[in-house]
């Protein structure tokens, strides 16, 4: 059974415009864009890049495969977690899910899952996947799926994307997480640990990301 710890989070309105996401708060209706639309647009030409190469049609059924196959990780995860009967999945998201199983085994104290979260002085918000104790040190917990393992030097942006939630924590709570963790559950049988205990380097870069998009939009609405 996993102990869960009662925190006060605000619920969030979305919607989306102009393929953009954002949450509106309930502090005068701000509108504050999702962190992950930020992080979709940081990395655009990537995206681009790897379309023109594998081709429209096969980026497309990856796209699906890839959601579908995470949508099933999270649902999981999430009944996992709440100490719930878990629904039924495709198979391969059902072995995903037992793979990473004796990981989300070392989680405890939840304090925040799937729930909204947004920072006033960034102006971003976004939906954080988990914020628990991971090896009895509080963290952010992201849950990832994949064909294989990632190298380190191309998942920047999910600690990018961990360090904006613990900001965002920190602001509406006052509470400090210890550091940033993904899970990443494999097709190949492994279940990837990825930890970072320097928030500060992902928050300067965090900060470069909001300001890179803010700047791009500015320009748009000028033209």
């Amino acid at each position: 059974m996993f102990n869960h710890v009662e925190i006060d989070l605000p619920q969030l309105e979305r919607e989306t415009i102009d393929d953009i996401r954002y949450y509106k708060t309930s502090e005068g209706n701000q509108q504050l864009v999702s962190i992950t639309s930020v992080i979709s647009f940081i990395n655009r030409d990537k995206f681009s890049s790897w379309e023109k190469k594998v081709g429209i049609e096969q980026a497309n059924k990856v796209r699906v495969q890839s959601t579908s196959r995470g949508t099933d990780m999270h649902t999981l995860v999430e009944h996992y977690i709440k100490n719930e009967q878990l629904p039924k999945v495709q198979p391969l998201s059902d072995l995903l899910f037992k793979i990473c199983k004796p990981e989300l085994n070392k989680i405890d104290k939840i304090h925040a899952l799937e729930s909204s979260l947004y920072s006033l002085r960034l102006g971003i918000a976004g939906t954080v996947d988990c914020i628990a104790e991971y090896n009895g040190e509080l963290a952010i917990i992201d849950f990832k799926t994949s064909k294989k393992p990632k190298p380190r030097k191309w998942i920047d942006h999910y600690f990018v994307q961990a360090a904006a939630y613990a900001c965002m924590f920190y602001e509406l709570t006052g509470i400090t997480v210890k550091k940033l963790v993904i899970l990443m559950a494999c097709e190949d049988g492994s279940c990837e640990v990825y930890e970072e205990y320097d928030k500060m380097k992902y928050i300067k870069k965090l900060s470069e990301y909001v300001k890179e998009f803010v700047d791009f939009r500015l320009s748009q609405n000028e033209e």
